[in-house]
């Protein structure tokens, strides 16, 4: 290969803003934004139960600012309370993920108490179960506009603070869903592999924005208490019954993709149960 030819392959495989000439910041420079023990302030949404509560009790306990979101506040008043009563900092607002009005304002919100936003985890998600021809049209929507949709209304809120500061961080639930295709879970499968594809191009079009997928597997939530077929529900919750992981085992990832210095992305982590297939 000609030098050209080298020239030009490593033009084609870096992102055309890092080929610009800037100081390299390394991780063991003093800073806030590379001290990975500094204080973040965390936005994390479907914080009512499940990955997203234990998300914010991992984050509070590591010393994080964690401002919480959902639609059932009287769960987050209590998860805040909880949260402050055990020295952590910590607020909430309502939050409903498919509307673009509402997570803007949750953002927003943020802000102006914390003056920025450094890490969005983006973890709310529905999960109701059919067969394609049941037809359940209504739950195919709400799977589009809460697992998909709201993640995207999620980055929206907050990229532009994100780009203007120079660094951010934000974090994607998916699922072991996204790597995989089981019967019942055509459009939920279908969802989680967008919301994996939707990261990967976030990641590769942004280098100070840093980008994380977390796919858990079985672990203990509600996601099978709400909706789809009951005999479908009924399979899932007793297999999760029989196998699911703790919620905190998931925030312990997400904890882990945090704390790196702001040089090093963690781009994917899958957490499931050892037994799991």
């Amino acid at each position: 290969m000609s030098h050209t030819q080298e020239v030009t392959a490593f033009s084609l495989w870096c992102r055309p803003s890092t080929l610009e000439t800037r100081p390299i910041r390394h991780s063991t420079e003093t800073g806030e934004s590379m001290n990975p023990s500094t204080p973040k302030t965390v936005l994390v949404t479907g914080a009512s139960s499940g990955i997203g509560e234990a998300t914010a009790q991992r984050l509070a306990a590591d010393g994080h600012h964690v401002f919480v979101g959902a639609r059932r506040t009287d769960r987050l008043e209590t998860l805040v309370a909880g949260l402050r009563a055990a020295g952590g900092s910590a607020d909430f607002q309502e939050l409903d993920v498919t509307s673009l009005e509402s997570m803007r304002a949750f953002a927003a919100a943020a802000r102006e108490r914390y003056g920025r936003i450094d890490v969005l985890v983006n973890n709310a998600g529905v999960m109701p179960l059919s067969r394609i021809d049941a037809l359940r049209i209504d739950e195919w929507d709400q799977m589009i506009d809460v697992n998909l949709r709201g993640t995207l209304h999620g980055i929206a809120a907050v990229l532009p603070g994100m780009r203007a500061q120079g660094t951010g961080h934000v974090i994607n639930v998916a699922s072991t869903s996204a790597h995989r295709v089981d019967p019942t879970a055509a459009v939920y499968c279908a969802t989680k592999y967008a919301v994996r594809a939707l990261s990967e191009g976030l990641r590769q079009e942004n280098d100070r924005v840093r980008v994380t997928v977390v796919s858990p597997g079985f672990t203990q939530s509600e996601l099978t208490d709400r909706g789809g077929d009951p005999v479908a529900q009924g399979a899932a919750r007793a297999a999760s019954e029989q196998l699911a992981i703790p919620a905190s085992a998931v925030a312990d990832a997400i904890a882990y993709a945090i704390a790196q210095p702001e040089n090093v992305d963690v781009n994917e982590v899958v957490v499931r149960p050892t037994a799991q297939g």
